[in-house]
């Protein structure tokens, strides 16, 4: 990349692409989201998402730039122009697409029902009326709206469940890898509805077309090498980067 211009604090190449800082990808995320991404003791976050994030960074030649952010303000913060993109584990949605342009997918996932144990709640169906926690700012929240008005709104999918696991709230809706990553932990909590599918991407500003088109870019390389699969193995013992639908 070739740097031409600065303005307003913001850096443009000679092909246009526009940059938050010369010569770097500086990308948000919660931190928040275990096994996607997490916070360690240092104070830099690791993760699914942190490895696909510096993996398309490489590919982009620029340096990777880690922002922790609450997920709820995350797609503000790229339509503002705070972040060059958002890795982050969000879903592509009319809503959001309203403010932001998505990638394609660099991986799929799906919504699915948590409760404790002993729990007789199975289906949506069964969350009429309950009490149901999700993360602020989480497609889950327009889910669980369609059959209950009872809904608790955390920082976090993990604390949501955690609340659970301890006797708080009737379900949890949340992404089925982080519920599996929770169970795993040794939270007292049960897997039931798979609600839907979905598909995560790579957030970027509407008016950064050609940073669009190189993460397009760099994602595709990573598929056809077996970087975001093997990234995906790391974290999860299977390849969740793959459609399901072309398998």
């Amino acid at each position: 990349m070739v740097f031409i211009s600065a303005c307003g604090g913001k850096t443009t190449t000679s092909d246009g692409t526009k940059l938050v800082e010369k010569g770097k990808f500086v990308f948000a995320t919660s931190g928040e989201f275990k096994p996607f991404s997490v916070t360690e003791a240092d104070g830099t976050m690791s993760g699914f998402d942190i490895d696909v994030a510096e993996a398309v960074a490489k590919e982009l030649g620029l340096e990777p730039v880690q922002k922790k952010f609450k997920f709820a303000g995350i797609v503000e913060g790229v339509k503002s122009g705070r972040f060059d993109a958002a890795v982050a584990s969000h879903t592509i949605t009319e809503k959001r697409l309203k403010s932001v342009d998505f990638s394609t997918p660099y991986y799929y996932s799906g919504p699915q029902i948590f409760t404790r144990p002993d729990s007789s709640i199975k289906t949506l169906d069964d969350l009429k009326g309950k009490k149901v926690a999700v993360s602020k700012g989480s497609t889950y929240a327009d889910i669980a709206e369609k059959v209950t008005d009872n809904i608790s709104q955390y920082d976090s999918d993990v604390v949501a469940l955690e609340a659970l696991s301890k006797g708080k709230n009737d379900a949890v809706i949340t992404d089925f890898l982080t519920g599996k990553e929770a169970m795993g932990a040794g939270l007292k909590i049960k897997d039931q509805q798979l609600i839907e599918r979905s598909e995560q991407a790579i957030a970027v500003a509407k008016d950064n077309d050609q940073l669009l088109k190189k993460i397009n870019d760099a994602l595709e390389k990573l598929r056809k090498d077996g970087t975001l699969k093997k990234i995906s193995e790391k974290y999860f013992g299977e390849d969740i980067t793959e459609n399901p639908d072309e398998k």
